[in-house]
């Protein structure tokens, strides 16, 4: 064993020096890509692998080009990739099967590779559906979801899902909030001038840590604080600018966190064949953000 001063690591001081010496030339590797990555992610997932003793281990990276990108997970035999906002629509024609969870809403935010054959899932709408149900959110309530990107049509598609047929996207991108909006019989306006609100869902990076708009909300004050429940998608900080004008107002709040584990935990299955219990997926989500 090499001794610790010629190492170019540090032990790391949960997993200690076992995780460091199970590393191999057979170790799974296993990526999240993204505009702005964080280190939930990669927390979670290797707090798994090493509690269930998988021999994987999980890295982030922010592609500066996403073919090239998506190029070496097939050419590296990299196992699987999490696809984060600004890229889940951009890998849509560079894998080769759509199944059917990615195909139905032209969203892409897992990538496994079976062999060099790149498969596409979206796990974002299964825990997006899933938190509406956890959380009891009626149905009945009128909708606006801020956005209309990839992770928006996840959301929309998950709101239509779980019976919300009072919907509104609000979008700045005429040419994709109204399309989105015509597919799940929902209106687009550009403001929330003629909008009621009911529910909120944010779907767009307003309010991410790092961003130009970090401090912001991504709807007017007096609009959020007539809402009867907020949903934020966006996990870094996972107490958004939104989540917290929704406390202070006593208005229910359903966080990106919430999300991040539930869908991730969704992708840990995927790439590895285990399932991990629900416990065991607690534990990751309070370990990947400590």
């Amino acid at each position: 064993m090499l001794k610790q001063e010629h190492r170019c690591f540090r032990v790391h001081p949960v997993y200690g020096e076992e995780m460091l010496e199970r590393i191999s030339k057979d170790t799974r590797l296993c990526i999240s890509m993204s505009g702005r990555p964080s280190n939930i992610g990669t927390r979670f997932h290797n707090y798994l692998y090493e509690e269930l003793g998988l021999d994987f281990v999980y890295k982030a990276f922010a592609p500066v080009n996403i073919e090239d990108a998506v190029a070496g997970i097939r050419g590296l035999g990299i196992r699987g990739a999490g696809v984060s906002m600004p890229f889940k629509e951009a890998v849509l024609p560079l894998v080769d099967v759509l199944h059917d969870s990615a195909r139905a809403i032209e969203s892409v935010n897992t990538i496994v590779n079976d062999d060099g054959v790149l498969h596409a899932y979206n796990t974002d709408y299964q825990a997006v559906s899933d938190l509406l149900v956890e959380h009891g959110v009626d149905s009945a309530l009128p909708v606006t979801v801020v956005g209309s990107g990839g992770m928006a049509k996840a959301v929309t598609a998950a709101l239509r899902h779980n019976g919300f047929t009072d919907g509104t996207i609000v979008a700045r991108n005429e040419d994709t909030g109204r399309p989105l909006a015509r597919k799940y019989g929902y209106e687009w306006r550009a403001d929330t001038s003629e909008v009621t609100p009911g529910l909120i869902v944010n779907a767009t990076p307003i309010g991410m840590a790092g961003g130009a708009e970090s401090g912001d909300l991504p709807l007017p004050h007096d609009f959020v604080a007539a809402a009867a429940t907020v949903f934020d998608v966006v996990a870094v900080p996972p107490d958004t600018p939104l989540v917290r004008f929704a406390r202070e107002h006593d208005i229910p709040a359903i966080t990106g966190d919430e999300v991040i584990a539930l869908q991730a935990a969704l992708q840990f299955e995927l790439y590895t064949g285990v399932a991990p219990t629900r416990e065991q997926v607690r534990r990751a989500s309070e370990y990947s953000r400590s």
